[in-house]
């Protein structure tokens, strides 16, 4: 009898445990697992790095929430589900060159102005401007370059001069008190504006049937303020990459090219947390189709860790395809272009140009057959290594700028 009780009591025990357990895996999936995902018609609801998680049968109610559970007994986790059908892109991986003229001046740095009497004063200071500030109007005119506030600013002959500017996305209007400038000599407002920016990037996608294209999977920000750049307008041109530089620990590399002469090929019209877009032109969608290869873009639950390929681009203007390897998938980062971690496991690549290098922002990955995500950033410790965003965040985007609602 009292072994009998010991045995009940070790049973209770181990059930107990093993509930424990369960429940502990339970927080676990929970925490790991999607809030929401986007699924194409008829296809099995299933997450690629998790083979343990099923779809609770039933559960799925007019597309849009479902119940994961694991090993189809324990209810881990509700999300929202979509249902759309996955579109077709042409994978990117060339090079191109970015000019775009941005909405407004961005204010870049502030100084100190010395009068004739000695004084040193900042009016945009003064006037409560910031550095990454955006300064839209001026005297009731909007601005479009440098050149033009300058003027507004010179020829006020001290007269207050109205502003309206934009902070983190918020309006406030406010008046800079130009100062004679005893160096110069000429009315001053204590500020450097940028008015424009151009660089190099990578192609990541284009949609065929509109001639919508996605690049670098991240933001265009000011090189001194770090601030995304407001687009006003933008331009697409053709390429070539000269050299590498290549990257080593705590020095990142960098792509060299030259804008290769020919104009542009598409015009840039949004730029985006999760990277830039525009149209191309006829000619180029042309090209692009007759060179490119087509995947149906893979969502975020269709990834999983392993293998994979990235599409870029070293030299010349083609690009070519490298193994790399998914270290780590964060299904809900805070970070839209930060999704994935990735490592650059192609001898080719390394020897080119040590990793992943500034400019290769966009190159695509495919994985299993469909086109997954982009290369975003570099570890500067560690240049074989990096981020990547997730393909359907980008795609999500595609649409945002002037051209989305337009008729053809």
């Amino acid at each position: 009898m009292h072994i009998r009780k010991i045995m009940t009591k070790t049973a209770a025990a181990l059930l107990s445990a093993a509930l424990a357990g369960l429940f502990t895996a339970a927080g676990y999936y929970s925490e790991r697992l999607p809030d929401s995902v986007t699924s194409s018609f008829g296809d099995e609801l299933k997450i690629a790095q998790y083979p343990e998680i099923k779809l609770c049968s039933g559960t799925v109610c007019g597309g849009s929430t479902a119940t994961l559970s694991l090993f189809g007994a324990i209810p881990v986790k509700n999300i929202e589900v979509r249902q759309e059908e996955a579109p077709v892109f042409i994978a990117g991986g060339s090079p191109f060159g970015i000019k775009l003229l941005m909405e407004g001046v961005m204010v870049t740095g502030l100084g100190d102005v010395e009068t004739a009497g000695g004084c040193a004063v900042c009016p945009a200071a003064d006037a409560g401007l910031k550095t990454g500030d955006i300064v839209c109007s001026a005297n009731g005119k909007t601005l479009t370059s440098n050149l033009q506030l300058q003027a507004i600013i010179t020829r006020s002959s001290g007269s207050p001069i109205p502003l309206s500017v934009q902070r983190d996305g918020d309006s406030f209007d406010t008046v800079l008190n130009p100062v004679f400038s005893d160096k110069t000599q000429r009315w001053t407002g204590g500020m450097w504006v940028r008015d424009s920016i151009a660089g190099i990037g990578t192609m990541t996608f284009i949609d065929k049937s509109t001639g919508r294209f996605a690049g670098l999977g991240h933001p265009i920000c000011d090189s001194d303020t770090g601030g995304m750049v407001p687009l006003h307008s933008g331009e697409a041109v053709p390429v070539d990459i000269t050299d590498t530089k290549r990257g080593g620990r705590g020095i990142p590399g960098e792509l060299h090219g030259r804008f290769s002469p020919g104009g542009s090929f598409g015009t840039l019209d949004t730029n985006t947390e999760c990277g830039i877009f525009g149209q191309l032109s006829d000619a180029a969608l042309e090209r692009f189709a007759a060179e490119g290869e087509e995947f149906r873009l893979g969502y975020r639950q269709d990834i999983n860790t392993g293998k994979a390929q990235v599409y870029t681009t070293v030299n010349g203007d083609k690009p070519q395809k490298y193994d790399i390897l998914i270290e780590k998938i964060d299904y809900n980062s805070e970070d839209e272009s930060k999704n994935m971690m990735i490592t650059i496991t192609d001898p080719k690549l390394l020897e080119a140009s040590g990793g992943i290098v500034q400019g290769m922002s966009g190159s695509p990955i495919i994985q299993n057959g469909r086109l997954i995500g982009a290369v975003t950033h570099v570890f500067v410790s560690d240049p074989s290594r990096g981020f990547a965003i997730f393909a359907e965040n980008m795609a999500e985007h595609m649409n945002d700028g002037e051209y989305a609602g337009e008729s053809e």
